[in-house]
């Protein structure tokens, strides 16, 4: 009976010390991978392809440098999700959280921490000899990602009305209205 009293006061004591989680997109809390539970699109991480192979192909790539707890990086999640969406397999869209980068000192243009300034988010898109077509830090708008993307595939620019529906706090998508796919892809 001691031992049943014991045993359950630890466990009232161990319930009532446990702080709730909080997660939410204006914090630079860790929360998980940002593309599932903020832009609604965990397919992005790992990225399907690397720089190297990009360059390879001469495919025109899309770097997007990143950190999980980082609340603007949370706030552009959806952004990255919506050119997924939008250029799908025409482009080689390589999310890059910054803590897996190499810090080695002796990087070349096939390194994606070449590209790297050392602000979050940053997008850099190459074409496919390399060419840098677009590098630029911070909340980067849709318009010049896709003017970038068009300039280095040379497809058309997708005909569309992008918009970020918000279904709670965590969770958004980016949705297409009046989509029209780009012409070769």
């Amino acid at each position: 009976m001691i031992l049943f009293r014991i045993l359950s006061s630890l466990l009232i004591l161990f319930i009532f010390s446990i702080n709730p989680v909080y997660s939410a997109r204006d914090t630079n809390s860790y929360d998980g991978n940002i593309f599932p539970i903020y832009a609604g699109n965990g397919s992005l991480v790992p990225p399907p392809s690397t720089l190297s192979e990009s360059l390879k192909n001469k495919r025109t790539s899309v770097l997007v440098f990143y950190l999980d707890d980082s609340s603007t990086s949370k706030q552009f999640a959806p952004v990255v999700s919506g050119i997924k969406l939008l250029w799908s397999s025409s482009i080689d869209l390589i999310p890059l959280s910054i803590d897996e980068l190499d810090n080695n000192d002796e990087k070349t243009f096939k390194d994606p921490g070449f590209y790297w300034h050392g602000k979050i988010p940053q997008v850099v898109i190459l074409d496919g000899n390399g060419n840098i077509l677009l590098d630029k830090e911070g909340q980067v708008s849709f318009d010049d990602i896709n003017e970038a993307i068009t300039k280095g595939t040379g497809l058309k620019k997708p005909d569309f009305n992008l918009t970020v529906k918000s279904f709670n706090e965590y969770n958004s998508e980016p949705s297409k209205e009046g989509y029209t796919k780009p012409r070769g892809s």
